[in-house]
């Protein structure tokens, strides 16, 4: 089976929430937290876009790839909502 991490930003602190392409993750059925980074057990992708796509895309052909993004959203030292977004995935 093939799991994807996420390592969390240092400043991320308890509590915070975890969002997968917009919706919201649970710990536990949905992601596990290992060694500072988010585990998911199922795997992720993040789509990166050549110049031949960026270029095909420009003229209106569209190519569509899995291409998820995780999000977390947490609260600063100083109370101010705070959130992280399209953290690097990496494999398992």
């Amino acid at each position: 089976m093939t799991k994807s991490r996420v390592r969390l930003p240092r400043e991320v602190r308890q509590p915070y929430e975890v969002y997968l392409n917009g919706v919201p993750q649970r710990l536990g059925p949905d992601y596990s937290v290992r060694e500072g980074a988010l585990v998911f057990e199922r795997e992720l992708r993040k789509d990166k876009i050549s110049g031949w796509r960026w270029l095909l895309g420009a003229w209106g052909v569209g190519t569509y790839r899995q291409n998820d993004s995780v999000d977390v959203r947490y609260e600063a030292p100083d109370g101010s909502p705070r959130v992280a977004e399209g953290l690097e995935i990496e494999a398992g």
